[in-house]
């Protein structure tokens, strides 16, 4: 995000910040406490997810690991899954319901779901148009560029229907990761209760960055009328 000098319209993201830093805080916190509780059959995250995929006839999709904390997720483009050395290797609730929820991205591309379809093709123009419309914005306000302003704004709302489409895609994600991991009796009746902890504060964040995306084209928003 940018701070304009002396603009007060910052103030507009006070309520996404706070959200953002609250789900910050139950991912830390579920993360780290359902990571010390090890799954009653031992099974890790890595074996959970490839029993998954082979029941779901996804044996093609591969399973890699990668560097990072919470850096899991799944690729469709080379149909591989890549889960982090905390997820992949660890034998515990935490583990067990992220990979489960990647292995819900896999089942969703297998079945076509539009939404992911859709958030597939928008990542690029999301990407270069998140990276430029604030640079282009602030420039239009500097030298009263309106159409500059304006197609800053226009990009910065591809930025935001990204994050919109994204909520239901990580939802649907983690209902299937639930379902997969009961009806398949990889986790033992009660364990679905952490697994769902983790999962939902998961997906806060993601509901933050939908909020914070909002807060931000309504700021620009507010700066173009400003200017008018």
């Amino acid at each position: 995000m940018f701070f304009f000098p002396f603009d007060i319209t910052f103030l507009i993201l006070i309520p996404g910040l706070l959200l953002a830093a609250y789900a910050q805080y139950q991912v830390s916190s579920a993360y780290k406490t359902y990571s010390n509780v090890p799954t009653k059959t031992g099974i890790t995250g890595a074996a959970a997810a490839r029993a998954l995929l082979n029941i779901n006839d996804l044996s093609n999709v591969g399973i890699e690991d990668i560097a990072g904390n919470l850096t899991d997720h799944y690729d469709p483009r080379k149909k591989v899954m890549r889960l982090s050395q905390g997820v992949s290797q660890k034998a515990s609730i935490a583990a067990v319901g992220v990979a489960a929820h990647e292995t819900g991205h896999a089942l969703q591309d297998k079945d076509g779901y539009w939404p992911l379809r859709a958030r597939n093709i928008i990542v690029p123009v999301a990407g270069f148009g998140s990276n430029l419309a604030w640079p282009l914005f602030f420039i239009g306000l500097i030298f009263a560029q309106g159409w500059l302003m304006d197609l800053g704004i226009v990009l910065f709302s591809i930025a935001l229907l990204f994050t919109i489409i994204t909520l239901p895609v990580e939802f649907n994600a983690s209902s299937r990761a639930v379902k997969s991991l009961i009806d398949n009796q990889i986790i033992q009746p009660g364990e679905e209760v952490g697994v769902k902890k983790v999962l939902r504060a998961a997906a806060l964040t993601y509901v933050a960055a939908a909020l914070m995306a909002f807060l931000n084209l309504l700021r620009l928003v507010i700066l173009r009328g400003s200017r008018n």
